[in-house]
């Protein structure tokens, strides 16, 4: 591997990516990556020891003389916390610096109650699960927060949230931060989702989409190994794009024929439901169904083609390699990814279609918390948060 130069990885912040994957290393081998004298690796890990997020591990195999220290990341220097706000639920979870989940707290909440009780419930649990593993607040650093609505990515702000009322324009990280001093990064629930199925299990997928069929229906869109969130935050927005078979139903947004208002778990649910039998949540149409309820398989079948009419245009636009099926209705995932599939495969053409995997989450319920510890890792852990620990 030639030397990864560069005025980035000079710096400490800069080594410790090196090192984030975990693989202990000697300084002779860090001075070859990266083109840098050996004082000066000397130095930058002096610094990383500092702080604590390196330490040394066993010795590596000697080839004769002294055997060479090796250095490796030490993930348990500091925690961060995730936190899933969905319209119905609310999770919150301390992971180490390598997002592994270390506590986790969670109950039914409406997001509707607004965002002073969520901020509280959330601050609250944190103060009771951090000293429940032996950190305290001081060592948290970093916030990383999923909520359902639009949000202003660069204040942590939700903008015009439809379904969150009392929320917009709200200064979620000042919140966090009058308790807690850390980064606090801010997102879209289903961007968070996106971020932490391909995280956790779809390392090498550089464009994926992430279809979140709930309640409503949204994308998270990775290509070339980055979120893309769009010029307002709104990329991804799928579940409001226009499907021919709906074209009379009204939608909760103010338009007529979106495919949420057809397609989603709350449509579903509306449309399955009969007096002796009401529906209320997308969790009993996916309890219908697995009772073999034929009406709701068809009608779960059916929202798949109708999903897979919209993917096919994102099939076109961004060629991914992957689209993964998450939320609450992918518990019915036999039935929704088959209509899906039926409909993106036999539309598309097959120069995009070639290597396309269309499949269920594999993260499932914890898509939301792996990708929000992500968010928070990574500005935890970013150079310049580095430089600015070490007074540079």
């Amino acid at each position: 591997m030639p030397p990864q130069t560069g005025p980035l990885v000079s710096t400490a912040g800069g080594l410790l990516q090196l090192l984030r994957d975990g693989r202990p290393r000697t300084r002779a081998e860090l001075a070859q990556l990266t083109g840098l004298s050996r004082p000066t690796i000397t130095q930058r890990i002096d610094q990383l020891l500092e702080l604590g997020l390196v330490a040394p591990v066993h010795d590596a195999a000697s080839t004769g003389g002294r055997p060479s220290s090796q250095i490796a990341f030490h993930p348990r220097a500091g925690v961060v916390l995730a936190a899933d706000l969905g319209a119905l639920h609310a999770r919150v979870a301390v992971t180490d610096l390598d997002g592994e989940l270390l506590a986790e707290a969670s109950e039914p909440r409406e997001i509707a109650e607004g965002p002073e009780a969520a901020i509280a419930w959330l601050l609250r649990s944190a103060a009771e699960l951090l000293p429940s593993i032996g950190y305290t607040a001081q060592q948290v650093t970093g916030v990383g927060i999923g909520v359902p609505g639009p949000v202003e990515f660069s204040t942590g702000r939700p903008i015009n949230p439809p379904i969150m009322p009392g929320w917009d324009r709200f200064d979620i990280p000042a919140a966090i931060r009058a308790e807690i001093d850390a980064p606090v990064l801010v997102d879209n629930d289903v961007n968070i989702m996106a971020l932490g199925e391909q995280s956790s299990a779809w390392p090498g997928v550089t464009d994926l989409i992430f279809v979140k069929v709930a309640s409503g229906i949204g994308a998270g869109v990775i290509s070339g190994g980055s979120l893309r969130r769009g010029a307002n935050g709104a990329a991804g927005d799928i579940g409001h794009v226009a499907l021919a078979r709906a074209a009379d139903v009204p939608c909760p947004c103010g338009n007529r024929g979106c495919l949420e208002a057809a397609a989603s778990g709350r449509a579903l649910a509306r449309a399955l439901s009969v007096p002796e039998r009401p529906l209320a949540r997308p969790s009993d149409v996916v309890a219908l169904a697995k009772s073999g309820d034929v009406a709701a398989i068809q009608a779960i079948r059916q929202a798949g083609r109708d999903i897979g009419e919209v993917l096919t245009a994102c099939v076109s636009l961004m060629n991914p390699s992957t689209i993964v099926i998450g939320g609450t209705m992918a518990q019915a995932a036999e039935h929704l990814v088959a209509g899906v599939r039926e409909v993106v495969y036999a539309r598309s053409i097959p120069l995009s279609t070639e290597h396309l995997t269309i499949a269920p989450s594999r993260a499932a319920g914890n898509a939301a918390i792996f990708g929000a510890a992500q968010l928070a890792i990574d500005a935890a852990l970013s150079p310049d948060r580095i430089a600015a620990a070490l007074g540079g």
